[in-house]
């Protein structure tokens, strides 16, 4: 069969069974540290792993030499995390004979891609919080607070349903369609830089007085690379509005309007648009208001919410198919 061929197929089935797989077997839960499935998890280890060296990469007394030094923090925690898995891959390919080293790469590869998507997990604790707003039980719905990573102790349920749509909003990019793309465009290898990336600005981009220095380069950089991602998002999520018959044109007319309101350069785009697409309010306290409240926010505007998520995942999914197709045309991204 044509090298070319074989290298589509083998993508397609790589990022295809990365999904399903995730949806069988999901993520361990945040809500239990202790146990070594979490522990494990390559984004617990990226995260370990990062909040290890960075004291090495400090220099408190001068600011420029330590933004300097935030670079290489940035680069070294990519380099060691995506290095092996190229190198790794790649003896895979080389050193075990034809055909058996695609079944090989394929099981590897299927399952480093999954690590990098989280769907099944949100899933679960979105209907789980739908059904306690729903039941107006606060304390249940404070189970999921890990969720928003926002702190739950002074909100009502309502408050949380809007923290859960909000972060569903922004963990479609962070945690299924930039991986996903990373990976058609650059393999398991750009799909694991990528969840780096991501989880450095997670432990280091924020702009405090202990990471405003270190953590620059991994805040812009995880800007960068969202860029594009988090606006066609919002373009997929209005179409998925469209398509699930809900309001498209208040999706596209809110996400206008409010998308630079949130902190975040990127995700203010997804979020508006699904405040629009939902006719909600959302609202992160003393921070940001996105959308408008011209209907309340329940438990089935969170199942909304996911709908309108499954709906932009398949869309972008197809996209994914013609940049694996086109990019397999010049090499075999590994």
């Amino acid at each position: 069969m044509d090298p070319y061929i074989i290298s589509i197929i083998v993508a397609l089935a790589v990022m295809i069974l990365a999904i399903v797989l995730d949806l069988l077997v999901g993520d361990p839960s945040p809500n239990y540290p202790d146990r070594h499935a979490f522990k494990l998890h390559p984004t617990v280890v990226i995260g370990n792993f990062i909040k290890k060296i960075e004291p090495a990469f400090k220099k408190p007394d001068n600011a420029k030499v330590e933004k300097a030094l935030g670079v290489l923090l940035g680069l070294t925690a990519i380099a060691a995390f995506t290095i092996p898995t190229y190198l790794g891959l790649w003896a895979i390919y080389t050193f075990i004979p034809a055909y058996f080293n695609i079944v090989i790469y394929a099981t590897i590869a299927v399952i480093l891609l999954k690590m990098t998507i989280c769907i099944k997990l949100e899933t679960d604790w979105a209907r789980a919080t739908a059904k306690a707003i729903d039941a107006d039980d606060t304390a249940e719905t404070k189970k999921y607070a890990h969720f928003s990573r926002r702190d739950s102790s002074g909100l009502n349920a309502s408050q949380m349903g809007s923290a859960v749509i909000e972060s569903m909003s922004e963990n479609l990019i962070d945690f299924k369609l930039s991986p996903m793309m990373a990976f058609a465009l650059f393999g398991v290898t750009g799909a694991i830089a990528f969840r780096v990336i991501n989880t450095l600005d997670g432990m280091v981009g924020f702009k405090t007085k202990e990471h405003i220095n270190t953590g620059w380069f991994s805040a812009n950089l995880d800007n960068i690379v969202n860029y594009i991602p988090t606006r066609l998002t919002a373009l997929l999520m209005i179409a998925a509005a469209w398509i699930l018959r809900l309001d498209a044109k208040n999706a596209w007319y809110m996400a206008k309007r409010d998308h630079h309101k949130t902190q975040s350069r990127n995700h203010g785009w997804p979020m508006a648009a699904t405040a629009g697409a939902l006719r909600i309010q959302l609202e992160k306290h003393d921070r940001y208001i996105l959308g408008d409240p011209q209907e309340l926010l329940t438990g089935d505007k969170i199942l909304g919410a996911l709908r309108i998520r499954d709906v932009t995942i398949v869309l972008w999914g197809l996209i994914c198919v013609g940049v694996i197709v086109l990019v397999r045309l010049f090499w075999f991204p590994i």
